[in-house]
């Protein structure tokens, strides 16, 4: 058994992200972002994002009846999905641009909602040498 100092969490395995129109929700995580659409329990749906499973549903009380945390979506050519997304009618509060400069790397974002109003982040490290 594990001593209490030596526990740490170290992996996410889902996300809940609240939703008021499921079916909304749910078009817009398959086909506008393009998330593979584990299964469904209306008005539930599961979405597989890399190892991390996306869970939506609606507040199961008032006080979690708001936006979600910031979900932040790593991409491999940030300009080429800000394109792609803004293609299929995703409205970004501006282009990508760099938050963070470091020797020998960029990090760039640009930040979105989703149809339920919930902040969405694309993001991308980009070597600099």
């Amino acid at each position: 058994m594990a001593e209490a100092g030596e526990f740490a969490l170290s992996r996410v395995g889902q996300i809940a992200i609240r939703t008021h129109d499921a079916a909304r929700a749910t078009a817009f995580y398959r086909d506008v972002l393009g998330l593979k659409l584990l299964f469904q329990f209306p008005p539930l749906a599961f979405f597989q994002c890399g190892e991390v499973r996306l869970m939506l549903a609606a507040a199961e009380a008032p006080e979690f009846d708001h936006p979600s945390s910031i979900i932040y979506f790593t991409v491999d050519r940030i300009d080429a999905a800000y394109e792609a997304l803004c293609a299929r009618g995703v409205a970004f509060q501006g282009p990508p641009h760099v938050v963070h400069r470091s020797p020998g790397s960029e990090l760039w974002m640009a930040f979105f909602h989703d149809s339920e109003e919930n902040m969405l982040a694309l993001m991308c490290e980009q070597r600099t040498s």
